[in-house]
């Protein structure tokens, strides 16, 4: 029951191809440096391109990018397929119309009970001024917040 911005967390594996994910777990951790943390679960398929790989952007979605959080989320299928996006400072994807993205070094990893907790380390971050965020509360998507 606690409302969260959504991302989507993406990289490139081995091979070069990108992956990415949607992930809730995104929070600040410090400005000096500027970290940020996220958590995929240990049984994730993408676990080993995260845990082995040196970069990763975590795109903050837009009110209107709810699909593209579905899409992130499902299983099965190719995620990126007509999927408009173009290459950070260190090749991991940036997703087209994201509210503001993180471009992260892999700094440090955290094994904690069925999660592990990536530290980035931000390189750079980019946002667009005046864009709604998507939100996620109770198991449902919110495109607007009423003060």
């Amino acid at each position: 029951m606690f409302a969260t911005g959504v991302t989507i967390v993406t990289a490139r594996n081995a091979a070069g191809e990108p992956i990415g994910l949607t992930a809730n777990s995104f929070n600040s951790v410090s400005l000096q440096p500027p970290l940020v943390l996220w958590s995929l679960a240990r049984a994730a398929a993408s676990m080993p391109a995260f845990a082995n790989g040196s970069h990763y952007a975590i795109n903050v979605l837009a009110a209107d990018q709810k699909a593209l959080a579905e899409r992130f989320a499902a299983r099965g299928i190719d995620r990126f397929a007509g999927v408009e996006h173009h290459p950070g400072i260190s090749g991991a994807p940036l997703l087209a119309g994201a509210a503001a993205t993180f471009e992260c070094f892999n700094r440090s990893r955290y094994d904690e009970g069925d999660h592990v907790i990536f530290v980035g380390e931000v390189e750079r971050c980019q946002h667009q001024d005046g864009m709604s965020p998507l939100l996620y509360h109770g198991g449902r998507f919110y495109t607007e917040h009423p003060l």
